[in-house]
């Protein structure tokens, strides 16, 4: 099943590569897929890997944690899920890139954690562009405020920025916060021109996300179905 739905997924995106309205556009001509594994059990992420993604997505540390011990860790671990100051310490163990630093605050607590093993730790800022109060991100103006502060903060690396769209019966809805998201991509890359990263984009919208410029997507169901929440780990 994970095949033949990974195949599916993959002729999407490129489908929506092929619609973008600008060809060249600053987020590249690629696209990174990124497995969603919440509440499937590590033998998804052994597959996943067999069949060449090698990106990795988890919500939760703890889930993260317990699927390493199982699998060891093997790919590039992104965490997509809120992440709380008191869990950063476990973050920077075990995942490759933070998506969801959404506070100066976790900002800080990321980068002293990296610095007590040596790391650089790669992240990327989460904005809230729907204004959804139930959606962790920075609004806009802690976003503007933030920016300036980075530089204070050596052993955190940005990658580039992360956006959740709205839930909508009609997913062309979310074609402007991704519009959106894209054109403060843009803006912040003129800023600090290494960044590479624009993350948007999940099972029911990575089609428009990408048409609008995302080339990071976080994808779950649509590769291995509905979650299953009677796992436990």
């Amino acid at each position: 099943m994970l095949a033949d739905n990974l195949k599916l997924v993959q002729h999407e995106i490129k489908a929506a590569l092929d619609k973008r309205k600008e060809k060249e556009m600053l987020t590249g001509s690629q696209v990174t897929l990124v497995a969603v594994t919440k509440n499937h059990p590590p033998e998804v992420i052994t597959e996943s890997l067999a069949l060449g993604v090698q990106n990795i997505g988890e919500n939760r540390v703890q889930e993260a944690k317990h699927k390493q011990e199982a699998i060891g860790k093997q790919g590039y671990w992104h965490l997509i899920g809120h992440l709380q100051t008191n869990k950063a310490r476990q973050a920077v163990a075990h995942f490759d890139l933070i998506e969801s630093v959404d506070s100066e605050h976790l900002l800080a607590a990321v980068d002293k954690e990296a610095a007590r093993i040596g790391k650089v730790q790669d992240i990327l800022l989460q904005l809230n562009i729907a204004h959804e109060e139930q959606k962790s991100g920075l609004d806009r103006e802690e976003y503007l405020a933030l920016l300036p502060k980075l530089g204070n903060y050596k052993n955190v690396r940005l990658r580039g920025l992360m956006v959740i769209a709205q839930k909508c019966d009609d997913v062309e809805e979310t074609r402007p916060i991704f519009a959106a998201g894209y054109r403060a991509y843009v803006r912040l890359k003129e800023q600090h021109p290494e960044i590479d990263l624009l993350s948007m984009g999940m099972s029911s919208d990575y089609i428009i996300a990408i048409e609008e410029g995302a080339n990071v997507v976080r994808v779950g169901t649509a590769l291995f179905g509905q979650r299953d929440y009677s796992y436990k780990f």
